[in-house]
């Protein structure tokens, strides 16, 4: 199994909401243009807009690094804003792996479905 899927939890830091609306704008707008083995983008947020869940869903782990590195310094703008756990679905390659050790990462292997 090539595809990746990913669940991203970002929780906002107080009085960072503005700010991590405005970078979260950008990001989309980002991926909209350039990401191309991207195949599913979906924000979603709570009642409070203190917690977003970003469902991804990519091609294959070189889409994700492509994704990685169309973000350049928005990453690290959204980053300021709020806190980053991931949840990754799929097998990552060892580049991947790598790219996303300095976020809290659990990752969940392929066990079986329909």
């Amino acid at each position: 199994m090539s595809e990746i899927r990913v669940s991203a939890a970002l929780d906002v830091h107080a009085g960072k909401l503005e700010e991590f609306r405005t970078v979260a704008t950008a990001v989309i707008q980002v991926v909209r243009e350039k990401d191309s083995g991207t195949r599913k983008y979906d924000w979603y947020h709570n009642a409070d807009h203190s917690r977003y869940l970003v469902l991804e869903h990519y091609r294959d782990s070189e889409a994700v690094l492509e994704h990685i590195e169309n973000l350049g310094e928005l990453f690290g703008a959204l980053l300021e804003t709020c806190d980053l756990t991931l949840d990754v679905f799929g097998t990552p390659s060892a580049e991947l792996a790598e790219a996303a050790a300095a976020i809290p990462t659990q990752v969940y292997t392929f066990y079986q479905g329909l």
